[in-house]
Formats: C-alpha cells, sequence, structure tokens
C-alpha cells in the first residue's frame, strides 16, 4: 500500500497526523508546501492526500485541482479553519473527498482517513481488473462456486444449462465459458429465444432460403450458421416455442439442420450454452418444454446465485457501477459513504445486478455531491426512513442509545421510530438475514456485535488489550480469548 501524504504548512500539525498515523501502522510522507507535493506526483503516488487550504505559495485548492486532473480516483481531504467554510465546499464540489476543520480532534481525523484509504483501496480493486468487458465480479463463497465452475469447464466443449433469476448475470456467464473455452477466438452469438416473435425465431435460428416466405428476397445465414466454430448462447430457452424445440433437438443429436425453405442440410459445429430464469422440470410436467430436450441441454448445470445470497458482493458491486457510469457519461465516478453501502447491502432487490446496475446510473446522473448518502438514494428506496437534521447530528454519546454524531446511522431508522438509530439498523439487517434463509443469524451478528466493540476499545487504546478490557467492563481474561476467536489483529501487551 503507498504512503499517506501530508501537506502543510504547519509543522505541528503534520508531526500530529504521522504520530497519530504511525500509531495505526499506516506510513506517511510529509510536505511543508504544496509545491514539492505537485513535484513529486511527477514520479509517485499516494494512496491518500491530506492537504492543508492555505499555505504559502501554491494553495491546497490548486494542489486539488492538480490532483483531481491527473488522478481523479485519488482521495483528497482538505483541512481548514472554521472561517474558510466556503473555500471547504469550494473544495468539496472540486472533487474533494471530505474537509477537516480546525481545530480538529484527532481520532476524528483518523478515522476521516482510514474511510478514504477503504474508498481508494476499494477504486484500486476495481480499476486494476482487467479492462475488457465483460468482468465477473464477486467475493461471496457462492460465486467462488461459480468462478471454480468456469474454471473447471474451461477446456471442455459440453453443453451448459445456466439456471438463476433474472439479473443474475446469465449472459456474462456464458461469456466467460466461451472466452475461455478452446473455441474463444471463434464467434459468440447470443439470443434471446424470448425477445423474438414465435414467427421470425425460426428463420432467426436456422436462416432462411430466398423466397421462403413473403418478404424473404435474399438468402440470409441464421445463429447457427454465424456461431460456426464458436459459441451460440440461447437464453430464455424456457420461453422457446414447442416446435422450435423439437428442430432444436435434432441439431443438438446429430449436428445438422435446414434454412427455412432450404433443402440442403446444414453442417452446425457448434457449442450450444443455454439459460433460463423458470423452472424446466415443471415446465416439462406441464407439457410445455420436451423432456427429451431438457436431457440434452442439462448435461451441466449451472445455477447463480441471486443478490440476496451474495449481499457481501453489493458493495464492491456498487462501486465498479458507478465507475463504469462515470466513464460513459465522462463524469468523475460518485463514492458511497460507509453507512449508504451498509443500507444498499440490506436491500431486497429482485433485478438483482441488473437492477443495482441501474441504480447507480441513476446515481450517477441524479445523486448530488461526490459522496452519496442514504438520503440521496431514490425515493422508492428510502421511503418511509427520517433525515431531520435532528435525527442524525444532535445526540451526544450515550443518550438514548445513540451512536456518535455524524455517523449517519440514525437516518436509518424508521420515520416516527424512537428507538435507538442503530438498534433499528441491526433489526433491519437481521430481517434481511433471516427472509434470505441464513441460518444461525443469533451466532454471526453476535459474533459481529462483539467484535465491533472490542476493536473500537482497542483503536482508542491505541491498541492496549488490558486497557480496552476495563474500558469495556470486561475481564482481561475474557478479551483475551476473545480477541483469539475472533481473529483481531493489531493488539498489544500492555
Amino acid at each position: 500500500m503507498k504512503p499517506i501524504w501530508l501537506v502543510d504548512d504547519d509543522e505541528s500539525i503534520r508531526w500530529v497526523l504521522e504520530k497519530a498515523l504511525a500509531r495505526e501502522n499506516l506510513a506517511t510522507k510529509s510536505f511543508s508546501n504544496a509545491r514539492d507535493a505537485i513535484a513529486a506526483l511527477e514520479f509517485e503516488t499516494p494512496q491518500v492526500l491530506v492537504s492543508d487550504i492555505r499555505m504559502p505559495g501554491n494553495s491546497g485548492l490548486e494542489l486539488l485541482q492538480t490532483v483531481k486532473t491527473r488522478y481523479p480516483g485519488l482521495p483528497v481531504i482538505i483541512i481548514t479553519a472554521y472561517s474558510d467554510l466556503d473555500s471547504a465546499v469550494a473544495a468539496f464540489q472540486g472533487g474533494a473527498f471530505e474537509y477537516l476543520a480546525k481545530p480538529f480532534d484527532i481520532d476524528k481525523a483518523v478515522e476521516l482517513i482510514r474511510r478514504a484509504l477503504d474508498e481508494s483501496l476499494r477504486e484500486t480493486s476495481v480499476e486494476a481488473g482487467p479492462s475488457e468487458a465483460p468482468e465477473i465480479l464477486g467475493h461471496a463463497p457462492a460465486m467462488q462456486e461459480v468462478f471454480r465452475a468456469i474454471g473447471r469447464l474451461s477446456q471442455s466443449n459440453v453443453t451448459v444449462l445456466i439456471t438463476g433469476e433474472s439479473g443474475t448475470g446469465k449472459e456474462l456467464v456464458a461469456r466467460a465459458l466461451h472466452k475461455h473455452s478452446p473455441r474463444a477466438l471463434q464467434p459468440f452469438i447470443a439470443l434471446n429465444t424470448a425477445a423474438i416473435p414465435k414467427d421470425l425465431l425460426e428463420s432467426e435460428l436456422f436462416g432462411h432460403e430466398r423466397g421462403a416466405f413473403t418478404g424473404a428476397q435474399t438468402t440470409r445465414r441464421g445463429r447457427f450458421e454465424q456461431a460456426e466454430n464458436g459459441t451460440l448462447f440461447l437464453d430464455e430457452i424456457g420461453d422457446m416455442p414447442f416446435d422450435l424445440q423439437t428442430r432444436l433437438l435434432r441439431v443438438l443429436s446429430d449436428g445438422h439442420f435446414y434454412r427455412v425453405g432450404g433443402h440442403q442440410p446444414m453442417k452446425a459445429n457448434v457449442r450450444v450454452i443455454t439459460a433460463t430464469h423458470q423452472n424446466l422440470e415443471q415446465r416439462v410436467r406441464d407439457g410445455l418444454f420436451r423432456e427429451d430436450l431438457f436431457h440434452r441441454l442439462n448435461v451441466i448445470r449451472l445455477r447463480l446465485p441471486s443478490l440476496r445470497e451474495r449481499r457481501e458482493d453489493i458493495p464492491i458491486l456498487a462501486c465498479h457501477f458507478l465507475v463504469q457510469s462515470a466513464k460513459q457519461l465522462g463524469v468523475e465516478a460518485k463514492r458511497m459513504s460507509e453507512p449508504t453501502l451498509q443500507f444498499m447491502a440490506g436491500l431486497d432487490l429482485p433485478g438483482n445486478v441488473r437492477q443495482l446496475e441501474n441504480l447507480c446510473h441513476w446515481i450517477t446522473v441524479m445523486a448530488p455531491g461526490q459522496t452519496v448518502e442514504v438520503k440521496d438514494l431514490p425515493p422508492e428506496l428510502t421511503q418511509g426512513l427520517d433525515f431531520s437534521a435532528s435525527s442524525v447530528a444532535l445526540a451526544p454519546l450515550g443518550e438514548a442509545g445513540r451512536v456518535a454524531p455524524n455517523t449517519g446511522l440514525e437516518a436509518l431508522a424508521p420515520a416516527g421510530d424512537t428507538r435507538p438509530g442503530w438498534i433499528g439498523l441491526l433489526e433491519l439487517h437481521a430481517a434481511n438475514m433471516l427472509g434470505s434463509g441464513q441460518q444461525e443469524v443469533m451466532a454471526v451478528l453476535g459474533r459481529q456485535f462483539e467484535s465491533a466493540l472490542i476493536k473500537t476499545a482497542l483503536r482508542h487504546t491505541h491498541g492496549r488489550k488490558n486497557d480496552a478490557a476495563v474500558r469495556l467492563g470486561i475481564g482481561r481474561n475474557t478479551i483475551t480469548r476473545k480477541i483469539a476467536e475472533l481473529g483481531i489483529d493489531g493488539v498489544k501487551d500492555d
């Protein structure tokens, strides 16, 4: 990881930030003026840049403009005096990640820098991936199984049936299967059988001879011919008309077909990959799908998980789609605050990845500011939530059990709900876990709760375990055991 750059003409501020970040095991590099920092950018870049706004020579705003021109994804935190708040707003509008108002609390400063660091690392991981589209993203165990299956099938020409809800990325997986197969240099042809009228689908698949029907003025090659030696992907195969299913079965059985109106058999050397969101077994029982065709297609079945089964992938997918949307529109990519990412991860998105991508397009165009808060999301997603200022930032730590001011978690409580905001968020998270069928919810949430408390206490005590135990009101043996069980790092012996 690259160092964090600190740019300030005040040596004491640089010293304080250096020491605080060193305690967090974060490397730093300091500059006393913006000119030197701009010169250093010719040879290296930081992970995060923290700069004062008013310095002799080049100002922090000039440094910000230079950074955003050369490295638009680099988070910049501006330090400003309260009297410079207008300048801070201008900096924020110019692309600053956030600003620190002097005098600032050092713990809050470190927390803000860590947030910028997380954002920088997330964006780096997205941009470092292969530039070719399409790209499949996912860290969830369910997606890892899909990736393993693609790997196992990489040197095979076997027929694959991809199942899963609409919007889960079935065509992306089909393209990946083709890309990593021996046919990768040959054509990949995709056809959504549900999108073509029944009367035209036969000609679309197999082509037609001139004069085969009214309007057939020329001979036309069908998708099977276009995909010769390559891969033909038939999406929504469950909607294929019954009579065409017979013709498809014939091609899969003997590798030959006839154009519409043709009498000369055509040979097809094509790998067929199909996909459906429907239950084909049920359609076979209902007499809507040929059983022999089903068995011919169902050689290898690959089931794609819904977003409900891989909620941990929502943040990285959202960040990826925001970057892609920004590139398409020629604007700077927006970023989501941590509460927003948590809220997004708890959403029920029946349209799955496609719906999430469309939502990110909406955010890129419609959301105000560069950092997206929960209140900036489409109204249909946030209906019933209270975003009044009094519910977000005025309650002191510990009052009525609320979390610290300005975390944004209080905003997630339903309107009119007098319960603590973080409890409302916990209930929302628990409801989503239960709704998705997850098991042992109490144990999972209990571990997350204990881990969050202990990590927070260790940060406040700079990693001193015994001090953290005293602050939490638990025994030394207890915190030692919990740290081992939860796999918490960065602990010091007192």
